[in-house]
């Protein structure tokens, strides 16, 4: 990727990974697979979170004279999500495109998912139930997408929550609480937060975090100070 096509962004909008992200390859395009995971609060103690996954196939690749793309895979996943333990309380699966008749025979399967937890350990109970012949190959993969965004979401709920609290005292246990959850989410989940590094110690110190790098960006591009806005958001 280019420095130029890495640095382009549109004010207050996502990047179009689309454009920016494979603007500079050049072969020809054979596949196509889309992830996409969004996460709502539907109320102060449960999340919905929507995934699909959809695969389009250039033209010509199955009928040759075809002008237009084609879609053959589209799965959809509900989730409604317990905050904070993080239980899959209710789930759907909508099988939309397909390339076989009977691939929707197993939307009803994923109602197993109810009563799990999205946590350590979720992605391997994911492929014990719903791996190889025991699922769609397609939605069994949605969803180890989704856990990470899921988690994600979870300090954003969290952000709301300590806003709302007016009590010193309250206010107090739940920036402690949230700075714990932090640590227990995020400990071994990656090579920044590895149990014996840097970022861990801190967080378990109780003493916030560096401030994250978007935010800092963020902040400086609407003339405040980043240090000063992340902490207003750990106190929350």
């Amino acid at each position: 990727m280019t420095a130029d096509a890495a640095s382009r962004t549109v004010p207050g909008h996502p990047i179009d990974h689309d454009i920016d992200d494979f603007a500079d390859i050049d072969g020809r395009l054979i596949q196509d697979r889309t992830y996409r995971v969004r996460v709502y609060a539907e109320d102060d103690d449960t999340m919905r979170a929507r995934g699909m996954v959809r695969d389009i196939k250039p033209p010509g690749v199955y009928v040759r004279d075809d002008p237009d793309p084609l879609t053959v895979h589209h799965m959809v996943v509900d989730l409604v999500v317990a905050f904070p333990s993080l239980e899959i309380l209710d789930a759907d699966v909508v099988i939309e495109i397909h390339p076989n008749l009977a691939c929707p025979r197993i939307e009803d399967h994923y109602k197993n998912l109810i009563g799990l937890p999205i946590g350590r350990g979720f992605t391997h109970r994911i492929r014990e139930l719903f791996g190889g012949p025991r699922g769609c190959t397609h939605t069994t993969a949605l969803l180890q997408a989704m856990a990470p965004a899921v988690v994600q979401a979870t300090w954003s709920m969290r952000s709301t929550r300590g806003a709302e609290v007016t009590d010193p005292e309250e206010r107090e246990a739940a920036i402690r609480q949230r700075q714990e959850a932090r640590v227990r989410h995020n400990v071994d989940s990656c090579h920044v937060w590895a149990a014996d590094g840097e970022l861990t110690a801190i967080a378990a110190s109780g003493q916030p975090t560096p401030v994250l790098l978007p935010v800092a960006k963020r902040a400086r591009a609407l003339g405040l100070d980043p240090e000063t806005e992340w902490r207003k958001w750990v106190q929350r």
